[in-house]
């Protein structure tokens, strides 16, 4: 959506297409168009530094999903990306287990019963 804008745009106002009030309303335009256009990286830092610290499995899940939702991160690269952000504990204890988890939704749901326990 930037490039279009970019193209479309900054033609538009060098020819003197484009009004606008004011330099804040120009900008504010700009900013608006660029913060659209790369929501799927902030979303991907956010699920970055995202941890468990001292929260529960449940509500830490409720947060891992919310940042996930948006990120692009699918399927094997959303397990590994959950792996790294639980309590290194929980983290371990998964990995102890003698079969492997699949989907990302068993991940969760292994994680919540250890969490408990």
């Amino acid at each position: 959506m930037a490039d279009i804008w970019k193209e479309n745009t900054l033609e538009d106002l060098e020819r003197e297409l484009l009004e606008y009030k004011n330099v804040g309303e120009f900008l504010t335009d700009i900013r608006k168009e660029f913060r659209e256009g790369d929501k799927e990286s902030v979303k991907i830092v956010e699920l970055k530094r995202l941890e468990q610290k001292e929260k529960t499995m449940k509500k830490f899940i409720q947060e891992f999903k919310r940042a996930a939702r948006g990120s692009g991160y699918k399927r094997r690269l959303l397990v590994v990306e959950f792996k790294k952000r639980i309590s290194a504990i929980i983290h371990w204890r998964l990995m102890e287990l003698e079969w492997q988890l699949g989907s990302i939704e068993q991940w969760y749901n292994r994680a919540i019963a250890l969490d408990r326990n």
